[in-house]
């Protein structure tokens, strides 16, 4: 299964993918550090699902989700952010994220999430 993690923060992404190793061991990940080589790795390798974070420089994960669901209706996209506010989960959700969860993901978010996505 191919999986796409897009942050900016370094650390984020070896926490989420630490945690994400622990269901599927056998999973190939790509990281992104912006929205704009996240969109890129998306079109290049079709992954079946994304984590992506909102606020990062370059493009932010509001228009790489734009954009992700532009190139396929049916992309899994997880927006994994510390920004909870009800409007922004809101705003993802209406822009066709499956799931918005709060900043850090551990053990039992992550099993939570990936019960809750198609494979």
């Amino acid at each position: 299964m191919k999986v796409l993690v897009v942050d900016d923060s370094k650390l984020a992404r070896l926490s989420l993918i630490k945690t994400l190793k622990e269901y599927e061991p056998s999973a190939e990940i790509f990281e992104a550090e912006n929205g704009a080589i996240g969109v890129e790795f998306f079109k290049a390798e079709h992954p079946r699902v994304v984590f992506l974070d909102l606020t990062m420089p370059v493009m932010d994960g509001y228009e790489a989700l734009k954009l992700m669901i532009e190139i396929d209706p049916k992309a899994q996209v997880v927006v994994v952010s510390a920004d909870i506010q009800t409007q922004a989960q809101a705003r993802v959700l209406s822009l066709g994220a499956k799931l918005m969860v709060p900043k850090p993901i551990n053990s039992e978010k992550m099993l939570a999430v990936l019960q809750q996505l198609v494979f």
